[in-house]
């Protein structure tokens, strides 16, 4: 920042981190989910209309779908998908639905949670916390 003086170089990067502090979500949910020794970080953010919401690739095996339904400073539910890939269809093994009250501050929502499906038994496993978000 060529031409600034320190108090003013300061400000600027105060305010962009400001900013950039203020851009992120009052809300989200964050899913670690594991499959064949690697993890995934899957995140959900509030949305009106859960349908259109992607699911997550999990090691060409398992999609993953997190969904938060709400504004950001509200949740009216958190909802949680996962479908085995069996060739060109996804097949649904597990749906969890959380209504509130959520507890407060980022803490756990669901726990460890164990999937096992297909004819090897795959193991799929997730573990959610939502951050922020009011019921």
């Amino acid at each position: 920042m060529p031409g600034m003086t320190g108090r003013s170089r300061f400000t600027s990067l105060w305010l962009a981190w400001a900013g950039a502090a203020c851009a992120a979500p009052a809300t989200q949910l964050h899913c670690q989910v594991s499959y064949a020794g690697s993890t995934h970080t899957v995140l959900a953010e509030p949305v009106q209309d859960p349908y259109p919401v992607p699911s997550a690739d999990i090691g060409g095996r398992f999609r993953f779908k997190p969904v938060v339904v709400g504004t950001p400073d509200r949740v009216d539910r958190v909802l949680i998908y996962a479908y085995l890939v069996d060739g060109a269809q996804a097949l649904p093994i597990h749906q969890a639905k959380f209504l509130p009250p959520f507890p407060s501050g980022p803490q756990p929502l669901t726990g460890q949670q164990y999937l096992y499906a297909g004819p090897l038994e795959r193991e799929l496993m997730y573990s959610c916390t939502l951050h922020g978000g009011k019921p």
